[in-house]
């Protein structure tokens, strides 16, 4: 599965206001709620607070990948977005996250999860990428440069 598939204009902002990593995490998850396959928006929300309750998913290079896997959605659902200014998100290198990515998925789809996140770690770990996102001033563009980004590293 490719990440351009899972993500679309009405999951994706750039410049999402918030100043806490607890409203950013709520807005992701209202943007990722607005997808037919969210069953149950709480019971998304409490997966991904109960798993950022574990460890910090600020995993460095001011990115951080919220996700969780849940039975309060159909199949896996995603958001994206680069805050409008950096947030203390208690990350693993403790620098500011502005680009969050969550990612939640059935509690019987493991596999495919995991296949996402690693796909997503390891643009992310790309800073080339990582400063394409925070230039971009549109939606469409953060699409753009997923699917060029996808193209040129992974085979599609």
């Amino acid at each position: 599965m490719k990440i351009i598939e899972i993500l679309n204009e009405q999951v994706v902002r750039p410049n999402l206001p918030g100043t806490t990593k607890t409203e950013i995490i709520n807005a992701m998850i209202d943007l990722a709620s607005t997808q037919e396959r969210v069953l149950d928006k709480e019971k998304m929300r409490e997966a991904i607070l109960e798993r950022e309750k574990i460890m910090s998913t600020g995993v460095g290079s001011g990115f951080a990948i919220p996700h969780g896997k849940t039975d309060a959605v159909s199949d896996i659902v995603a958001a994206f977005a680069v805050t409008a200014q950096p947030i203390d998100y208690q990350s693993l290198d403790d620098q500011p996250v502005r680009i969050v990515f969550l990612l939640v998925g059935r509690d019987n789809m493991v596999g495919p999860h995991i296949k996402l996140l690693s796909r997503i770690s390891r643009l992310m770990n790309r800073e080339e990428f990582r400063k394409r996102l925070l230039d971009a001033s549109s939606t469409s563009e953060i699409l753009e440069i997923f699917r060029q980004e996808e193209e040129s590293h992974f085979e599609v």
